[in-house]
């Protein structure tokens, strides 16, 4: 027989952002039971041991954007939460045997990028500045539910009173931090707005130190450095402070899943219910309200409240039926972006990559952070080129760590476990289906990063290619995009999801987003599980 059970709050997803929700609402007192699909928790933040003695974190692989106050509230780092820096943090070796090692030592950096430019060497501590100071300026906004100002019709959505003074109070205090930027708010806009390839063109004279720079406004996104709001996805990668001080990114101690273990410690602890390999087939409704979640095994769960942290495609398509929803609602949920060029190959390594340019015996300083194969702009242009016609690059940009190099515990002695973080590898192929061409373009990544360190290829001693298909089929990521939803401007803030729902709430009473589908967005972050919380116990 079925069994029914009945909680104030039933969360689809036990992702970080699904766990921080759960806790959130436990800690002020609501029964709480946390449904995850796969046998693990953490979402696209999991470690796993792939072969004996290997712990990867399979899909995501560094931590700064995940918020200070909720590892103070939540008490994370009393459960075991250990975030290791890294230092250095990026080395871009070249194809001629020079190389760029940039870190946390503004007198090292200088003297990495005077090997270059003086100019450079000068403007760079003045670059990171202002980035830290727009991102200052923004960072409040991603700690309390986004705003819904457009003026949308009343059949869409009826706004009270109250929620229009707290979306115009929101409003103007964005204003009021821009303000403070004073003549640099031109630059604010164009980092907001822009593309980021004219940006460093103006910045800096170096290819290197701009390539390097450049990768971070393309991870996770189906875009190149010229168009335009990849400046943005440059700017998101320096708003967090988890790593130590603001953008710095770190290693979690144990893998990726050691910040999950450690939610999970906390949501325990307050009473919540977690059932792993526990799918949801739909969410049911009754009057225009969500009222629980209906098993693939076909057991119910009654709730108040039903908060998913799974994307929109997944939430309002697959698990309601069009009658659940207003007809205008859906066919915005349907134009949302989901277009991803993102695969990972995760490997096992008998030793080091001993690069050419820096050769050393075992670990150097360079291993410690991101290693980037991506020697100038043009490189990273012509890898997007090939993905615009639906080719995997065939020169890939790799974005490579050894978290190994840090923490000991993840590989048998003297060995290590690496991770590529690749672009571009387009969702939808013109030719072919990445399940039968996955391996060959784990061969090309392999053989891209061997024309840097050659001993890599005889190194490998396991290896796991994850191409966007499987990042869909595994973690739930329509289109395997990382994010829950392309980060373009038009996806972003009171318009993420879409325009008029972007304070966590939807359609039905009692359903709300807690995912990275609602603002403020993609990474490990927490805050939209934060945000959420606290909207649902406002209304409840």
């Amino acid at each position: 027989m079925p069994r029914n059970d009945r909680f104030d709050c039933v969360v689809i997803g036990g992702g970080h952002n699904g766990l921080v929700c759960a806790a959130y609402l436990a800690k002020s007192g609501k029964r709480v039971c946390v449904l995850e699909r796969r046998h693990v928790l953490g979402g696209a933040a999991t470690t796993e041991e792939l072969w004996p003695g290997y712990r990867v974190s399979t899909a995501a692989y560094v931590i700064s954007l995940f918020q200070p106050q909720i590892i103070r509230e939540l008490r994370l780092k009393q459960q075991g939460l250990t975030i290791l820096p890294r230092n250095p943090s990026a080395f871009t070796p070249l194809p001629d045997g020079r190389s760029l090692l940039l870190g946390p030592d503004n007198v090292r950096n200088a003297q990495e990028i005077a090997k270059f430019s003086d100019r450079d060497a000068a403007a760079y501590p003045r670059y990171e500045a202002l980035l830290e100071r727009i991102a200052g300026t923004l960072e409040p906004t991603l700690s309390q539910a986004a705003p819904d100002p457009l003026p949308m019709p009343e059949d869409w959505r009826k706004i009270s009173l109250n929620k229009k003074l707290r979306d115009a109070k929101k409003m103007w205090n964005v204003m009021q931090a821009m303000s403070a930027l004073g003549d640099e708010i031109p630059e604010a806009i164009e980092l907001l707005t822009g593309a980021a390839r004219p940006i460093l063109d103006r910045w800096f004279e170096t290819d290197v130190l701009k390539a390097t720079l450049a990768t971070d406004a393309i991870i996770g996104a189906f875009t190149s450095i010229s168009s335009p709001g990849s400046a943005y996805v440059l700017l998101h990668h320096v708003m967090g402070e988890a790593g130590g001080a603001r953008g710095v990114w770190g290693y979690v101690q144990g893998g990726m899943g050691g910040l999950a273990t450690a939610i999970e410690k906390t949501c325990l602890e307050l009473g919540v219910e977690i059932r792993r390999e526990t799918p949801v087939r739909r969410i049911l409704t009754h009057q225009q309200r969500a009222v629980g979640v209906e098993l693939v095994d076909g057991s119910q769960l009654d709730a108040e409240v039903v908060a998913s942290s799974v994307d929109a495609r997944l939430t309002f398509e697959r698990m309601l039926t069009p009658q659940d929803l207003p007809e205008p609602f859906l066919n915005a949920v349907r134009r949302i972006d989901y277009s991803s060029a993102s695969a990972k190959v995760n490997v096992a390594l008998a030793e080091p990559p001993r690069f050419a340019c820096l050769p050393t015996d075992g670990i150097g300083p360079h291993h410690h952070g991101t290693i980037h194969i991506s020697p100038t702009l043009d490189y990273l242009e012509r890898a997007y080129d090939d993905a615009k016609y639906g080719r995997a690059s065939q020169k890939p940009i790799l974005e490579i760590t050894l978290p190994s190099s840090v923490d000991t515990t993840l590989a048998p002695e003297g060995q290590h476990v690496m991770s590529m973080f690749v672009q571009y590898a387009p969702y939808e192929l013109a030719d072919g289906n990445w399940d039968d061409i996955k391996e060959e373009f784990g061969d090309r990544c392999i053989e891209t990063l061997a024309q840097y360190a050659p001993n890599v290829p005889g190194a490998v001693l396991h290896r796991q290619v994850l191409s966007p298909l499987d990042l869909e089929r595994t973690y739930g990521l329509t289109g395997g995009n990382i994010m829950q939803g392309a980060m373009g401007l038009n996806q972003l803030f009171f318009m993420r999801p879409v325009a008029g729902w972007a304070d966590h709430r939807t359609p039905l009473t009692g359903l709300y987003l807690c995912g990275a589908a609602s603002h403020p967005g993609g990474g490990v972050m927490g805050a939209c599980g934060r945000n959420a919380a606290a909207e649902i116990l406002r209304d409840l």
